[in-house]
């Protein structure tokens, strides 16, 4: 994706062209609102189809944890990578810090994002990012991403 065709929001076909992810693994729906080098908004319809909620859990399906980081850190690369200098590159997981778990996150709930980039240093990006269902917080985390 090219600087020129950037929007202020992304349906699957833009992100899946932006992200390197693909089923199951890919876990944004849209991005809704975003300002490439400062921060990006978007969601994940969380559905029982999920491939994850065979085994977490069959009688209580709850999201993982680990795969609402990974949510935040897919949307955050809507921030980062429609940059000019990174058009083009890989955006690998690189660190978290401060994650907290506040609430589960259920079949039906709609997971919605948000990651503001707090600094970017050569190929480091730092985000700091809110996951909520109903405006609540489900999760926070600084995500640290690198590109290459």
């Amino acid at each position: 994706m090219t600087i020129e065709e950037i929007k202020s929001s992304m349906d699957i076909y833009e992100l899946l062209k932006l992200l390197p992810h693909r089923y199951p693994f890919m876990l944004v729906d849209r991005i809704t609102e975003h300002v490439p080098g400062k921060f990006v908004r978007g969601y994940k319809n969380v559905t029982m189809n999920e491939p994850f909620f065979q085994g977490h859990f069959p009688e209580n399906p709850v999201m993982p944890g680990v795969l609402m980081i990974e949510a935040l850190a897919q949307v955050s690369v809507g921030a980062v990578m429609t940059l000019p200098q990174y058009n083009g590159k890989l955006a690998l997981f690189a660190g978290i810090d401060n994650a907290r778990f506040k609430r589960q996150v259920i079949p039906g709930d709609r997971l919605d994002l948000y990651s503001e980039i707090t600094k970017i240093k050569g190929p480091i990006c730092k985000t700091k990012c809110t996951a909520s269902v109903d405006g609540e917080i489900a999760v926070i985390a600084e995500i640290m991403c690198a590109m290459q």
